[in-house]
C-alpha cells in the first residue's frame, strides 16, 4: 500500500469519550488509577478537562455486566449524552445548600428504588420503601432522570417553602408539620406524633435501602455521576451549592456499605467550589486525581495507533509484542513518525515537541488535545499527498514539516470551545493579547489591559488559574508565558514584550 492509502484509513479516535462507542474499551489505556475505580476503592474521580474522566465513566458501563457478576450494580444519576438532568433547576434553583442536601437525599432514594425494581431485589423493607414514595408520588418508574429531578424538587419545595403551597402557613398540632405538605418523608427529626402517623426522616430511609441490599441480596449500588460541569455551568453560585451539598450528602452515606456515590469531577471546578473553605473536604479520602505522564500518553498513541488494520498489517506487528514492552511501543512510534520535528541536537524528540503543543499553562497534557492533534496530522497529511506532494522519507506516515500546519486547528478549538465557552467574562483579556508577544510581565499587560498594575496582576493569575497563562519566574515579579497550544489560535509572537 502507498503511504496515501494507509492514511485514507487510519483514524487515532474520538477525542470525547461519549463519541467513542465500543472502540473505546480496545485501546483504553488500563492504568492504576483504572483498576482501583473498578475495584471499588475509589469514589470521586478528578482530572483536568480532556483528561479522561468520561473515558473511565464509559468503560465502567461498558463493564456494567462484569460489576454485575461480582454482585455491583451501577445506576447512571446523570444522563451521559444530551441535556444534563439538572439543567431545569437553572430557571427555579433550589434557594440554600440545604435544600440541595434534600434533593441529592430523595432523588438518590428514588434512584435507589427504582434499582430493586430493575434487578428484582425484594424483601418487606423494599415494598415498604416502594409504597412510601407511590404515595408521594416519587416512584422513577418510566420517567426520565430529568423528570425525576423535576417530581423530586418540587417535594423538597413543598417541604421547605411552605407558603408557597399556602398564604398563610399552619403547623399541624400533632405533626407539627406544614399544614400545606401532605408528604411523609421529611427531612429533618419528626416528633413522635408525627411518626406515630406514618411521617418517616429521608436518613431513616436511605439506612433502610441499605439494609434491603445487604440483607435480602448483598447487592451493592453504585450511582454515577459524570457531566456536573456542564449541569450548572451556567451559574457559578448554584454550581457551587449543588456540589458542596452532594459531597456532604456523600459523606452522611459513606457509612452504608452497600450504597456508594462515585462522582467524576473536574479539578478546576472542585478548587472553585473549596475557594472559600470546605472543611468536609478533608473527610473525603476515597479520590484519585487522572495525572498523564510520557510514558501513559504514548502508550495511549500506539494502542489507538494499532486499532488500525492498515499500519498494523503494513508495518507487519502484533499488537501484544508492541503493548507488552515500552521499547517496543517507542520503537514502533518512530516507524510512524519522524525522529524530530525540528532537527538539531538540541531539539526535543517528536513525542516530547507533540507533548509541549498539545500542554496549557498548568503543565497538564489533556488526551482530548493529543488525539485532537493526532487526526489534525493525518489530515494535513492527507492533504499533500492528494495534491501530488512527495511521500514523507523512509517508513514515517509524516513528513516534519506537517506538523506545524496541524497544531493552529487545535488551538483554535482548544481556545474558543474550552477557554471562551466557559470563561467568557475573561475572554476579552485573552483577545487584547492577540498579535502580542508570549511572554508578559504585570507592567506589559497593564499596558495592553489599560489597568493598573494590581489589577493586572490579579487577572493575570486568573488566566494563570484556568491554565491560559504558565507563570514562571520569581513570586514577587512574575513572568506568565503563554504555552504553544494558544499561540497559533491568537496569532501571538515568540519573545518577551517590551
Amino acid at each position: 500500500m502507498s503511504k496515501q492509502e494507509i492514511l485514507a484509513e487510519v483514524d487515532f479516535g474520538q477525542r470525547i469519550a461519549e463519541e467513542e462507542g465500543d472502540n473505546l474499551a480496545s485501546y483504553f489505556v488500563e492504568t492504576d488509577n483504572w483498576r482501583r475505580v473498578f475495584g471499588g476503592d475509589i469514589d470521586v474521580i478528578y482530572g483536568p478537562k480532556g483528561s479522561g474522566k468520561s473515558a473511565l465513566y464509559s468503560l465502567l458501563v461498558a463493564r456494567a455486566g462484569q460489576l454485575l457478576d461480582r454482585q455491583v450494580v451501577l445506576v447512571p444519576g446523570e444522563n451521559p449524552r444530551g441535556t444534563p438532568a439538572f439543567r431545569d433547576l437553572m430557571t427555579d434553583p433550589p434557594v440554600s445548600e440545604r435544600e440541595f442536601v434534600n434533593l441529592w437525599k430523595l432523588y438518590f432514594l428514588s434512584l435507589l428504588v427504582a434499582a430493586f425494581d430493575e434487578y428484582g431485589i425484594e424483601g418487606d423493607e423494599a415494598t415498604r420503601l416502594r409504597g412510601i414514595l407511590a404515595k408521594d408520588g416519587l416512584v422513577k418508574g418510566k420517567r426520565t432522570l430529568q423528570a425525576l429531578v423535576h417530581v423530586v424538587f418540587d417535594y423538597v419545595k413543598g417541604w421547605a417553602r411552605p407558603k408557597e403551597l399556602e398564604g398563610n402557613v399552619k403547623l399541624d398540632p400533632h405533626t407539627q408539620l406544614p399544614i400545606g405538605f401532605g408528604g411523609k418523608i421529611v427531612f429533618s427529626e419528626p416528633s413522635a406524633n408525627a411518626r406515630a402517623q406514618g411521617v418517616e426522616p429521608i436518613d431513616a430511609l436511605l439506612a433502610e435501602a441499605n439494609e434491603v441490599l445487604r440483607k435480602y441480596s448483598n447487592y451493592s449500588v453504585w450511582i454515577l455521576l459524570d457531566r456536573l460541569d456542564v449541569a450548572f455551568t451556567e451559574n457559578s453560585d448554584l454550581e457551587k451549592n449543588a456540589l458542596r451539598a452532594l459531597f456532604r450528602v456523600c459523606l452522611d452515606i459513606f457509612g452504608f456499605g452497600n450504597i456508594k456515590i462515585k462522582i467524576f469531577l473536574r479539578t478546576d471546578i472542585w478548587n472553585r467550589i473549596t475557594n472559600e473553605g470546605f472543611r468536609e473536604a478533608s473527610h473525603i479520602t476515597r479520590h484519585v486525581t487522572i495525572a498523564w505522564n510520557r510514558a501513559s500518553l504514548l502508550n495511549l498513541i500506539v494502542k489507538r495507533a494499532l486499532h488500525n488494520a492498515a499500519l498494523v498489517k503494513n508495518f507487519d506487528v502484533k499488537y501484544t509484542d508492541v503493548i507488552e514492552s515500552a521499547i517496543a511501543q517507542d520503537h514502533f512510534f518512530y516507524r510512524l513518525f519522524p525522529t524530530q520535528v525540528d532537527g538539531g541536537p538540541n531539539k526535543p524528540t517528536t513525542l516530547d515537541w507533540m507533548l509541549s503543543r498539545t500542554r496549557d499553562g498548568s503543565q497538564n497534557n489533556a488526551p482530548r488535545e493529543l488525539i485532537h492533534f493526532l487526526n489534525s496530522l493525518r489530515s494535513q497529511q492527507m492533504r499533500r499527498l492528494e495534491l501530488g506532494e512527495a511521500e514523507p522519507e523512509g517508513e514515517a506516515l509524516f513528513a516534519r514539516s506537517v506538523f506545524k500546519e496541524a497544531l493552529p486547528e487545535v488551538s483554535e478549538v482548544r481556545l474558543t470551545q474550552t477557554l471562551y465557552a466557559e470563561y467568557p467574562e475573561l475572554r476579552g483579556a485573552m483577545e487584547k493579547l492577540r498579535g502580542g508577544r508570549t511572554s508578559q510581565k504585570t507592567d506589559t499587560l497593564a499596558k495592553v489591559w489599560n489597568m493598573s498594575q494590581g489589577h493586572a496582576y490579579e487577572l493575570a493569575n486568573n488566566l494563570a488559574d484556568i491554565g491560559f497563562f504558565e507563570k514562571r519566574g520569581a513570586r514577587d515579579d512574575p513572568e506568565y508565558w503563554v504555552p504553544f497550544l494558544y499561540r497559533d489560535a491568537l496569532d501571538m509572537v515568540q519573545g518577551t514584550a517590551e
